[in-house]
């Protein structure tokens, strides 16, 4: 088996590499750039970030976790290849020493090579661009200054020309893969049909989309993955497209595009999306693989099952399609049999009633105790549709039907509301975790129904744009 994608600007091939070897590892450990730096292992602090580029642009990811089949094709700059080729230092990388923005330099070089892929795409909510960057000791406002002062600057010519020298006709992974008559390492499909068959060949292997959470299988866990095929290179898998009912959304479609996607017609689903782990995991991150893997408590089911969302599975050549929230059976267990595997997400087009509220310790780069999105329709002053999903409140995401039940044919007020906040009580029985306690939980999901009200009267609910 054999990859190639560039680095730094110079080609690189590989040959028989093993599917779980990480990008990380293998910058320190093969080839000496010990700039990317191991921090938590997990995707989590950002000091592993590079840049990688493909025909979709560049993008910060995490190191620790990208897979190096993941790269076929593509071109990675790490914090080594951020400077000229004759020393002549980036913008970013100047205003962090004018700005005092480094002390024990652990987590600069993740700093730099995030500012530096949002310097080139023209980023400027540095907030939100460095979320995913984590720092102990010098503080973000020096760094923060750095990028804001580095954004007038113009891009420089090595980070422009990565865009069109891209590894196009380097040869990569083989789909049949293989050799000898021996079975390959891991494969790379290019159509959903070849993934299809090979999927249904092998049910117990492993398929990788963006590797959020399998690349921690293996840093974490060091789990076997057993036969593996990776999906980035299925572009059929990819996208979201308009349809006469709504939208088809493929199940390689990542956090960020689903994000844009939805901002103009769902902001609130937008706005949840950008809550959801950092630039750098959502830059990866897909809803197919979100959905699939079943967490009580991933934010991109609630905010689908409350919008009518439908899964569309696929198991060789046959092909189904269910209500998104009956795809959840219990808590780690999905209706998804060996060798089927999530192709798409169709979400109906409909007016934006759509509220998600997230509800974490910490505003970016958290786990959610609960999340409640909900989507209730009135006509004439009485409710005539609602759904209601919440995160965190079971085993899996899941409708408040009771809830829905005390709203629907009723006026819309709050004497309604709180009706049907007290019905949650028949829905759920959370439990008591390090997160937050069960009666937290209880309280907090009825007052996110209650939240939705009075924000539809016209009241101010959001903290955020609250002034004191």
């Amino acid at each position: 088996m054999e990859i190639a994608f560039r680095l730094n600007g110079e080609t690189v091939a590989l040959h028989d590499v093993a599917p779980t070897v990480t990008l990380l590892d293998w910058l320190r450990d093969a080839r000496g750039l010990t700039g990317t730096k191991e921090g938590c292992n997990e995707g989590d602090c950002g000091a592993c970030t590079v840049m990688v580029t493909d025909d979709d642009g560049a993008k910060a990811l995490n190191a620790c976790i990208l897979f190096l089949p993941q790269l076929n094709g593509k071109a990675v700059r790490t914090v080594e290849g951020i400077a000229a080729p004759d020393g002549t230092l980036h913008p970013v990388q100047q205003a962090m020493i004018d700005h005092h923005g480094s002390q024990c330099g652990f987590c600069t070089p993740g700093f730099i090579v995030s500012m530096a892929t949002a310097h080139l795409n023209g980023a400027t909510d540095h907030d939100t661009q460095l979320a995913g960057n984590l720092c102990r000791c010098t503080g973000y406002a020096p760094i923060i200054r750095a990028a804001e002062a580095a954004a007038e600057q113009p891009v420089p010519d090595h980070l422009q020309e990565t865009l069109f020298l891209l590894a196009k006709n380097i040869p990569g992974g083989d789909a049949a893969g293989g050799g000898g008559g021996q079975p390959p390492l891991w494969v790379q499909p290019e159509t959903i049909a070849e993934l299809a068959k090979w999927y249904a060949a092998n049910p117990q292997g492993t398929l990788i989309a963006g590797a959020t959470d399998v690349g921690l299988w293996v840093t974490k866990a060091f789990r076997d993955l057993g036969p593996v095929a990776f999906l980035n290179q299925c572009a059929d898998l990819k996208g979201i497209s308009k349809t006469d009912e709504g939208w088809r959304i493929g199940a390689m479609t990542t956090l960020t595009e689903l994000e844009e996607s939805m901002a103009p017609h769902h902001p609130s689903f937008a706005a949840l999306m950008r809550r959801y782990g950092s630039v750098q995991v959502r830059n990866a991150a897909t809803i197919g693989g979100n959905i699939a893997n079943g967490s009580p408590i991933g934010d991109g089911s609630p905010a689908l099952i409350a919008l009518g969302a439908r899964l569309h599975l696929r198991r060789g050549d046959a092909r189904r399609e269910m209500a998104l929230e009956d795809f959840f059976l219990g808590y780690g267990k999905q209706d998804r049999a060996p060798g089927e595997f999530v192709e798409a997400i169709t979400v109906p087009d409909q007016p934006d009633r759509l509220r998600c509220y997230k509800l974490s310790k910490r505003f970016d780069q958290d786990i959610s105790a609960v999340c409640g999105c909900l989507t209730i329709t009135v006509e004439a002053g009485q409710v005539t549709r609602a759904r209601l999903a919440y995160g965190g409140m079971a085993g899996t995401p899941k409708r408040a039907g009771h809830a829905e039940a005390a709203l629907v044919g009723q006026p819309w007020d709050e004497e309604t509301v709180r009706s049907a906040m007290a019905a949650l009580g028949e829905d759920f029985a959370p439990l008591s975790d390090m997160r937050a306690s069960a009666a937290y939980r209880m309280e907090t999901a009825r007052n996110m129904l209650l939240r939705y009200w009075y924000a539809d009267q016209g009241e101010a609910v959001d903290a955020l744009e609250i002034a004191p």
